[in-house]
């Protein structure tokens, strides 16, 4: 399943959980669900912290995934 499923489903679980409510299996389902888009979204952030530097006033040169992107 790629991202743009596991997203679809996550909404579809949303919304059905609006609705009606959802069983335990369900529940578990969305909760891991979510858990994967925000450890990517969170991989995806650093790798791109990984990739700026930023030259300071005294021309040190810090690397923000380095700063940030370790970070929990």
């Amino acid at each position: 399943m790629n991202m743009d499923e596991r997203i679809k489903r996550i909404n579809e679980l949303y919304h059905k959980s609006q609705k009606e409510g959802l069983t335990d299996e369900e529940k578990a389902e969305q909760t891991k669900l979510r858990q994967e888009y925000v450890a990517s979204v969170r991989g995806n952030l650093k790798a791109q912290l990984d990739n700026i530097s930023i030259q300071r006033e005294d021309g040190t040169i810090e690397n923000l995934g380095k700063k940030y992107g370790g970070a929990k």
